[in-house]
């Protein structure tokens, strides 16, 4: 029984929130509306790929040793001049970025960092469910903290830190939020940052959506009002240039960066070279705004086309309606279980997929809304889809169960 040797952090007894989490289906005429994929049609191929070669012919052999931790010069800059012109951190410096696998290596290393078995923190709810899937492995005490339309409910979280002081760490999608699409409002992401220096925690600002914003006008990101280096910012390349690279950054105190990079330093070493050095080359070349220019045009018009499609065909829902981001979030009637709806009716019969709620919720207590996302399917499949969505929930039902629209 080698299992008895295993640390009590690998759960055998309870899967990671993210296996299993999207259905493996083999229809011909399957839908998906699970995963955050972006549209691959614009994948910058040709440019990537002209990028890459040009890294491996600057560096010849070299290009595939060991490189630094820190990763390429340019590509610092170039991020640090975008954390000051584009998110609003002021007197940001080299010694304040830093590099990761992705962002979900950033989130990885802070909870590493911060969490010990039992530590007290506070999410969303919903929140991130690949989060979740990380903070799970130092089993903290989770505090949740409901969702507004203008972001999280900081009255009931400064209730929660008056009760629990012992709080150290707060994780926050402010942005087209994941699951929900909410952005957090400019009073509350300045009132997060007074309480995090009131109450001694330490805020993770997870942004990965923030540079697709469809209506309305960028907000300043919640680092930007940080006064005592308790905010640490991260985003990432993967939904806005490619996922394959795994390339993510983060923008922290020096003396947050410092630790993180030493836990880093234990996991991988380095910043791979070939997949920094091209995203290096391909900013050196490209202008990385005028894609995500490309990418808004492209997914403002799907966004349209699902809002469209669940007002036609699933009238009086309750259905979040973002200014970006990825996703929309439909909530039911508290007695319809999606999960057993997905794999009982959804997949086997309609071919649909999407993400039921209770995988964004830390202790798993909703099962009665659902995740959408409308980046990776086509027009044809996003109309089709909400059809097929509609038929279910009414076919399934046998009462009126849809609440109030918002």
């Amino acid at each position: 029984m080698l299992e008895n040797l295993f640390s009590s952090r690998v759960k055998l007894d309870g899967k990671s929130r993210l296996v299993g989490l999207f259905p493996e289906t083999h229809y011909i005429d399957n839908i998906s509306f699970g995963g955050g994929a972006p549209e691959e049609r614009l994948f910058p191929v040709a440019e990537l790929k002209e990028a890459y070669q040009a890294a491996v012919q600057k560096e010849g052999a070299h290009a595939f040793q060991y490189h630094d931790i820190r990763g390429p010069e340019y590509l610092r800059q170039f991020l640090l001049k975008r954390a000051k012109d584009l998110v609003g951190i002021k007197n940001v410096d080299d010694s304040q970025l830093m590099l990761t696998a992705g962002g979900q290596q950033g989130i990885e290393l802070v909870a590493k960092m911060l969490l010990n078995k039992g530590d007290a923190m506070a999410v969303e709810a919903p929140t991130y469910v690949g989060a979740l899937a990380a903070f799970d492995n130092y089993e903290p005490t989770y505090y949740n903290v409901s969702m507004q339309d203008d972001g999280a409910d900081l009255e009931q979280f400064e209730q929660l830190l008056q009760v629990h002081p012992e709080i150290k760490l707060f994780y926050t999608v402010p942005d087209f939020h994941n699951p929900t699409g909410i952005t957090m409002s400019i009073a509350k992401r300045k009132h997060l940052v007074e309480l995090a220096n009131k109450y001694d925690f330490i805020i993770l600002e997870d942004t990965p959506y923030r540079d697709l914003r469809y209506l309305g006008q960028s907000l300043p990101s919640v680092k930007s009002f940080d006064t005592e280096g308790r905010v640490i910012f991260l985003s990432s390349f993967s939904k806005i240039l490619t996922p394959a690279f795994r390339i993510g950054w983060l923008v922290a105190s020096p003396v947050v960066v410092q630790a993180l990079t030493k836990l880093k330093l234990a996991e991988d070493l380095e910043v791979p070279y070939l997949p920094s050095a091209t995203i290096e080359y391909y900013l050196k070349n490209n202008d990385l705004d005028e894609h995500i220019q490309s990418l808004r045009d492209l997914y403002q018009g799907k966004m349209e086309e699902m809002t469209t499609a669940l007002n036609r065909y699933l009238p009086g829902v309750k259905v979040s309606y973002p200014e970006g981001g990825f996703f929309l979030w439909l909530e039911l009637d508290e007695g319809i279980d999606t999960t057993k709806l997905l794999w009982e009716n959804s997949v086997p019969k309609e071919h649909l997929v999407y993400v039921p709620s209770e995988n964004f919720y830390a202790n798993r207590d909703c099962k009665n809304g659902m995740r959408i996302n409308f980046t990776g399917p086509s027009y044809q499949q996003i109309d089709d889809g909400v059809k097929r969505l509609s038929r279910m929930l009414l076919e399934t039902s046998k009462k009126e169960f849809f609440v109030k629209a918002v």
